[in-house]
Formats: C-alpha cells, sequence, structure tokens
C-alpha cells in the first residue's frame, strides 16, 4: 500500500501517497470532499470507501499529474477551467498507468472561483492561487481556519514550468488572497505536506516574491532536476531560508 493514512483531526484524514504528493478527505456531516488524487497508483476508492461511507466530492487543486491521477477511481471531479487543457495533457503521458487499471480518468466538472462546496458543517470555499499554473486553486475552510493549497502555496514552489505564470502575477494573487481571505485562516496544508504549515506563511512567500522582483537574488543557487541536470534557479526566503521559489529568469 502506497497510502501513508494519517487522521490529522476529526474529520480530516491525510493521505500521503508514498511520499511524492499528498491529498486530503475532509469529512463533513452529509458529505466528504476529496482534495486531490495524487499519482492513482492504486485504487484511492477503496482507500476513501474504508474511511468514509458518505457521499465522496472530487475536487482537484490543479491540472498536474501527481494530483489528479486517482481521478480513474472516480465517477467525476471538479476543476478550474483555466488548467483543463494542462490536465488532459498530463492524462496523456499516464495513459501507460491507467491501462493497468484498465480505466481512464472520469470527466471533469468546471469549477468557479467563490464556488462553496458544503459538506454539512464544513465548507469549503473556492479561491485563487493563480501562479504554480493558472487555475491553481486554493480551499478554505472557514469552519476550521485552514486552507488546503495544492501546490499554490508551499515551502517549495515550482514556477519555473511552462504554465506557470510570471513571479509578479503569483504575487498579486497571493496580495489579494491575503487582503480578501487572510483573516479567516491560520493554518495551510498544502499538496506535499506532512503537517499543518503556519497561515503566516503567506505573508512570508510575498516577501519572498517581492525579492524575486526587487533582485534581491545574491543567493540563489542552481536547481538540479531528477535527471541530475540545472534547468532553473531557486531562491531561498524566509527566516531560515529553507524555503524555496524555484524560478526561470523568464518568469521575473
Amino acid at each position: 500500500m502506497r497510502a501513508n493514512i494519517r487522521e490529522m483531526e476529526k474529520g480530516l484524514y491525510l493521505l500521503d501517497d508514498a511520499g511524492e504528493s499528498t491529498g486530503y478527505l475532509l469529512v463533513g456531516e452529509k458529505g466528504a470532499a476529496l482534495i486531490d488524487t495524487m499519482n492513482g497508483l492504486e485504487d484511492l476508492k477503496q482507500i476513501v470507501d474504508s474511511l468514509t461511507d458518505l457521499p465522496v466530492t472530487v475536487i482537484n487543486t490543479h491540472g498536474h499529474c501527481d494530483h489528479i491521477g486517482g481521478n480513474i477511481f472516480f465517477e467525476e471531479a471538479w476543476l478550474h477551467p483555466a488548467d483543463e487543457k494542462l490536465a488532459y495533457s498530463h492524462f496523456a503521458f499516464m495513459e501507460e498507468d491507467f491501462k493497468k487499471f484498465g480505466k481512464m480518468p472520469c470527466p471533469f466538472r468546471m469549477m468557479a472561483l467563490g464556488q462553496v462546496f458544503d459538506l454539512g458543517g464544513v465548507t469549503l470555499e473556492v479561491v485563487s492561487l493563480k501562479g504554480h499554473t493558472p487555475g491553481s486553486v486554493g480551499l478554505l475552510c472557514r469552519e476550521k481556519r485552514l486552507l488546503f493549497t495544492g501546490d499554490g502555496v508551499n515551502t517549495h514552489l515550482w514556477m519555473q514550468l511552462e504554465d506557470s505564470t510570471s513571479i509578479r502575477e503569483l504575487k498579486e494573487t497571493l496580495e489579494a488572497l491575503q487582503k480578501n481571505h487572510g483573516h479567516a485562516f491560520d493554518r495551510i496544508l498544502h499538496g506535499h505536506a506532512r503537517d499543518y504549515l503556519p497561515g503566516s506563511h503567506l505573508e512570508i512567500l510575498i516577501a519572498g516574491c517581492g525579492e524575486l522582483l526587487e533582485g534581491r537574488r545574491e543567493k540563489d543557487q542552481e536547481y538540479v532536476y531528477f535527471d541530475g541536470q540545472a534547468h532553473a534557479l531557486q531562491h531561498p526566503y524566509g527566516p531560515d531560508g529553507t524555503a524555496v521559489i524555484v524560478y526561470d529568469e523568464s518568469k521575473l
């Protein structure tokens, strides 16, 4: 079994997919939400069914393969329309894995910013996290003062990808999130987390984007990919410098 399941608090489960990506199951009184489906290399529906017998709504925070692969085990999933093309391009190179299960990805339903999923006693509101991808979203649970961010806010943020927006656009998105919703959460769970990140990390990330835009890049280093080659740069930010924004100079 790839998934390492951890009950974070009553009605909230972290699903760690072999250390590669993380999804979350939030259970309300009348329904549950599965936030991201990870790589799809084991039967995720079977895992979810072992945790709740309530109807489950699948919500994808963005269209990258390590967050949508498990969609094959469900009947439908919600996605922001700006990431639809990206999601299908990632499904295309996962076809061999899908064939092992004799399944294909379920259809998407398009969600809108401001849309609210009511699970009974807890809600999830869709907020923009445009940056890592054009259609990246966060899911705000006001009742738990918690924001699920996918890859849109994390301590190792990829902004070097072809489909990523500019650092300036990311900063503007995060500033709008802080202004409009910053008062509503003090904890973050991102798409590769093992534990809660303090809500204050949003402000720290905004400052990191500002450093890049101001040209304060003296500590930046080459970023080495899985193939051992350096194809981008990484900017350390925050009080201890352990968090990084990975970027290409064309994104500045």
